[in-house]
Parts: C-alpha cells; structure tokens; sequence
C-alpha cells in the first residue's frame, strides 16, 4: 500500500483542523452555559511554562501552513495579528485549510524528496525533506498541540470525549 505525500499531510491537517474547530465550538457553549467569559478558557494551560489554548491553536495552524508551504514551494499566506477570541480562532482554522486544500496535490506528492528548510521563530533552522519533515516534525507536532488544546478543555471541564478529538470516521481521500 502506497500512501502520498498529500494524504500523509494534507489529508491528515484538514480533518483534524475540523476536528479543532469543533473542540472551540464546544468551549464556546461551555462558556456561556457557565457565565464564564471565553477569555478565560483561551488562557488556560496545563502547566505555567505551557502554551495557553489560544496559543495551542495557533501553534497547531502554524505547522500546517509552513509545512505544506515548504512541501508545495510557495510563500505561506501573512494572516496578520493573531488572532484572540473564540470566532476568530475559527476564521484562522478555516483560512488554514483553505491554505492547505489550495496546493496542487501533484507538487506536494512530488515534494517527498525535496529539500527543505524548517524556519523555527527564533531564525534557527533545520533542513528535511519533504517526507521526513511531515512524518518526522510537522505531523506529530500539529497532533501535540491539537492534543493539548484537547486536553486543556477536557481540563477545564468541557464536556468532550474521545470522538470529539478523532471526529467522524472517514476514509482516506485517494
């Protein structure tokens, strides 16, 4: 069996992105259900040396878009100042899998032995290619901080299981 580059990322990203914006969908009645402003919620983290679930989030749309940036060799979208509340997390999941289901599918199947270069926020850098930068670094880190928004909200006592992580069966996108 013979899985490519573009189910390996793309095909993954999209459904967990979903998946993510549905979780904040969940915070979101969370909140109100509790008078809690979804400020608060967006601010908290497993541990003080954690990243919040705002930054979660972001983090997770962070590894999309460069990945598949790097993978297809074109400049990833500016989307401007972070985004803070709950709606506009939201707009930027949905920009991001706009992002990532507007590539040619050819050129990031075509990308596994390319080289590229990761670009970390501190200017640092770590060369890949294509293939071990989605199955070695980005996938696994856009699941840590997917899992962490996750488990923030389960912390918080948001009232989510198992399948609201996984969301609905489906089978891979040939």
């Amino acid at each position: 069996m013979t899985i490519s580059l573009h189910e390996a990322s793309v095909g993954v990203y999209v459904p967990y992105l979903r998946n993510l914006s549905a979780l904040l969908d969940h915070a979101e009645a969370h909140a109100r259900a509790r008078k809690i402003e979804p400020d608060v919620l967006l601010g908290m983290r497993l541990s003080p040396n954690m990243y919040s679930l705002r930054q979660q989030v972001g983090e997770a749309n962070r590894h999309v878009v460069l990945s598949c940036a790097l993978l297809a060799g074109s400049a990833p979208p500016v989307f401007g100042e972070p985004e803070t509340g709950i709606a506009g997390l939201k707009a930027r999941i949905a920009a991001t899998i706009d992002f990532a289901q507007s590539l040619p599918r050819e050129v990031i199947d075509a990308a596994a032995d390319k080289d590229v270069t990761f670009t970390f926020r501190s200017g640092a850098t770590r060369p890949f290619t294509g293939k071990s930068l989605i199955l070695t670094f980005s996938v696994p880190q856009f699941f840590f901080h997917v899992a962490t928004a996750y488990d923030i909200l389960r912390h918080a006592g948001v009232d989510l299981a198992k399948k609201d992580f996984l969301g609905p069966p489906r089978q891979p996108q040939g």
